[in-house]
């Protein structure tokens, strides 16, 4: 059922706009006209609403989340039943989901990321001390507000819908799922971590780290398959940022972080030392405590199941590996996770006991030598002392495939911890550095952190055939693939000028510099440019004329440090000062300084009577006559017409009224003249005085 703008709930919140909609509900804007507040109101969709058990369980828990307070949580108001609609009253943010703001910019910063993930942690840390999970951790449910605060939404809901089978309205989720929600196991605090692991994955790469045909392909991803680590993805990522993530993200809870506090804690260190490997794994801590790890029925049944394929098949498939690098693999994927795993620490006991066994049953390691110092094995007293039943020495992996070094490891019970980086040297997929070094002497349980070759970073500029291309055309190329460029010109006769002649280096990193060589044409004959600034016009002519050179445009401009008749400046010629033969080079000469001309202005408010000059009857006769301005001297007057021919009656008064005369010779003396057009004479005259104006 969709509700209308103005639509009145409760009788008290008006419905304004929709403003979201998910698999199981649809959020409107709403005014609460009770407390004058802007509010929004999630409606469960009418599906859902039918489900009497589904509406019991959500009520029950949005009203356990409504006890929630906290900054980084979206509050809960009230939860209401009206008649056929169930509905959430909640906190409105005005902002953008954390979803949409990673489509808006691709991935976010590092810093930006951890920000973001500590204020969502903090959020859902206040929810699990108030004993309440979320299990529905996902960028869209997390909102930034205008001010850049984050809170967390939908707390409460996701336990009716985690009910529901993954074809429901929850799959919207299956990006997010931890394992044991994905298998419909047992769900706690821990689930959370794993969800808000995928989502700081997500934040920091841009994409997520499983994607499928369909829900089931994805939600089998997050049991089974391994994640590709983000810094693949985003070479940026610090390892501590890593370290972080893939722990949150871990297939089996006890080997995440116990509590969002203890991540929140790890986050807010990785903002100080992004480059620390602090982060520790749940194994190798209690490994290093010696305590026992426990393992699961389900664990063990598998390994008496497949105890002696555990022994046999590793070392045939190292060898097949060794043979052919492509071959079909005869190993259970599941026996290597296991022993890749927990299983490994339960193959040291079983490989321990073994050992002690055979010591007790031959004594072969430690009484049965012969005379030359060595033991049925062929191994010196020394060389087997030097090793503790729980030791090993570090193989060396170096220049392996992950997979048989992960094989190698294995025989000697060690795990292999992967981070990736570009190497020139090293084939992609093979193992670059290890630390420990091979030959240190390690536990049986241990691990070793080693960098996987992702190739080259480098851009092969051989496949872009940039001799085809003309320089400018060239260099625009190679600086959208972030190089910087340096043109370099060169002479040929047998390549077109302009044209790309060849390139140094053929490979080079982002940011790296290109020599891109263009060609400048065949060779002509250059002349040095002569020096014209400073001379007079012919003396430039002159020099020009002896250098084989012609003038161009030349321009006159006024100059106040330049005596006229001088050049001023002059263009054309190469930046190295040559010119070829012929050439002709623009000038600019000097006028001298610029003259400026002094304003002076006058005015003239009076009166004419004609009637003075015609006398009686002037009321029946006209006159046709024009007022002028006159200046110069008696010999050379000028003389500038203020009104045109104008006829009139004798007996009109001729107004005489002007406010603004400029003087034309730039004096401050001049006369207006009332004229008679038809005789020419002068029937009046008023003398002017001009005032000099700004």
């Amino acid at each position: 059922m969709m509700l209308r703008p103005g639509t009145f709930l409760q009788d008290r919140y008006e419905i304004l706009e929709q403003i979201g909609s998910g698999g199981m509900s649809v959020v409107y804007k709403a005014k609460c006209h009770k407390l004058n507040r802007l509010v929004a109101i999630k409606v469960l969709k009418e599906e859902f609403c039918n489900d009497s058990s589904f509406v019991g369980k959500f009520k029950m828990e949005a009203q356990a989340a409504a006890g929630l307070s906290h900054p980084n949580i979206v509050n809960i108001y009230d939860v209401i039943d009206e008649g056929k609609l169930h509905y959430i009253v909640m906190e409105l943010i005005e902002g953008i989901t954390l979803k949409s703001y990673i489509r808006k910019k691709g991935c976010l910063e590092v810093k930006e990321s951890i920000g973001i993930a500590i204020q969502v942690a903090q959020g859902i840390a206040a929810a699990h001390e108030q004993h309440i999970i979320h299990r529905d951790i996902k960028p869209q449910n997390m909102i930034i507000s205008r001010d850049g605060k984050v809170k967390v939404a939908d707390f409460g809901i996701a336990r009716a819908v985690s009910a529901q089978t993954l074809t429901s309205a929850a799959m919207g989720s299956v990006h997010y799922i931890s394992p044991e929600q994905a298998r419909g196991g047992f769900s706690d605090e821990r689930s959370d971590s794993y969800s808000l692991g995928i989502t700081m994955y997500e934040m920091v790469t841009g994409r997520l780290p499983f994607e499928g045909d369909n829900t089931v392909s994805i939600a089998l991803a997050h049991l089974e398959d391994t994640m590709v680590p983000p810094s693949v993805y985003n070479p940026d990522i610090p390892i501590s940022l890593e370290r972080i993530i893939l722990k949150c993200t871990e297939k089996k809870p006890e080997l995440r972080y116990a509590s969002v506090n203890d991540l929140i804690a790890d986050l807010r260190k990785s903002l100080l030392h992004p480059d620390d490997n602090f982060v520790k794994t749940e194994v190798q801590k209690r490994a290093l405590r010696g305590d026992t790890i426990p393992i699961s029925d389900l664990e063990l049944a598998q390994i008496k199941e497949r105890g002696t394929a555990m022994t046999r098949q590793p070392v045939q498939k190292k060898e097949r590996l060794k043979r052919n690098a492509s071959s079909e693999e005869d190993v259970n994927p599941g026996i290597e996770k296991l022993l890749a795993g927990v299983g490994i620490v339960v193959a040291v006991v079983i490989v321990a006991v073994l050992i002690v066994v055979v010591i007790k049953l031959g004594g072969a390691f430690r009484f049965g030598t012969t005379g030359n110092g060595t033991g049925a094995a062929g191994e010196t007293r020394e060389e087997v002392s030097i090793l503790k039943d729980t030791e090993v020495y570090m193989p060396d992996i170096r220049n392996m495939t992950e997979e048989l070094a992960e094989l190698e490891l294995k025989e000697s019970f060690i795990s292999m911890k992967r981070t990736y980086a570009y190497y020139d040297d090293v084939e992609k997929g093979r193992i670059a550095e290890q630390s420990p070094e091979p030959g240190a002497i390690v536990l049986k349980g241990s691990s070793v952190n080693v960098v996987v070759s992702n190739g080259s970073d480098k851009l092969d500029l051989t496949e872009l055939e940039l001799e085809s291309l003309d320089g400018t055309t060239a260099q625009k190329f190679l600086e959208n693939r972030k190089l910087i460029v340096q043109i370099v010109e060169e002479e040929s006769d047998t390549v077109e000028a302009g044209k790309v002649l060849r390139y140094e280096p053929k490979q080079v990193a982002e940011g790296g510099i290109v020599r891109l060589y263009v060609s400048s044409g065949p060779h002509v004959d250059r002349v040095p440019v002569p020096q014209l600034t400073g001379k007079t016009e012919e003396e430039a002519i002159a020099l020009l004329a002896e250098a084989g050179l012609t003038p161009g445009n030349t321009t006159a401009e006024n100059s106040d440090t330049v005596s006229k008749g001088h050049i001023i400046r002059q263009s054309g010629g190469s930046e190295d000062g040559l010119i070829e033969v012929g050439g002709r080079i623009d000038y600019v000469v000097s006028s001298g300084p610029e003259v400026k001309h002094q304003r002076y202005v006058a005015s003239i408010n009076e009166v004419y009577d004609l009637s003075s000059l015609i006398g009686p009857g002037a009321g029946s006769s006209s006159v046709t006559v024009m007022v002028r301005l006159r200046q110069g001297t008696d010999a050379d007057p000028i003389y500038k017409i203020l009104t045109q021919e104008t006829t009139v009656k004798g007996d009109v008064l001729l107004p005489i009224s002007y406010t603004s005369i400029e003087s034309m010779n730039g004096t401050d003396q001049g006369e207006l003249e009332v004229v008679d057009v038809k005789s020419g004479a002068v029937l009046k005259t008023y003398p002017l005085t001009f005032f000099p104006m700004d």
